[in-house]
């Protein structure tokens, strides 16, 4: 077990409740800049202008690569169930 894993389950349940509310915050960021990103792209890609397609794809991988490496830091019982 991580020394982030073993001092998570030693915080206070406040201080989980805070540190899931504000990866639930980043995550929900990072969702809107990703729609965001497709709407401008295609809107100035059907207006003929390509030049923005590609970059546009890359900041779209590197967001989705970061919101699925920021999944990491949720506490346990968001990510799996307890049985």
């Amino acid at each position: 077990m991580s020394d982030f894993r073993q001092a998570q389950n030693q915080a206070h349940p406040n201080k989980t409740n805070i540190l899931m509310s504000a990866i639930t915050w980043v995550f929900i960021l990072i969702l809107i800049m990703q729609i965001w990103l497709l709407t401008a792209s295609l809107n100035t890609t059907l207006g003929g202008d390509h030049s923005i397609a590609w970059p546009a794809f890359f900041f779209s991988t590197a967001l989705f690569v970061g919101g699925a490496l920021l999944l990491r830091y949720l506490p346990d019982p968001l990510r799996k169930p307890k049985n």
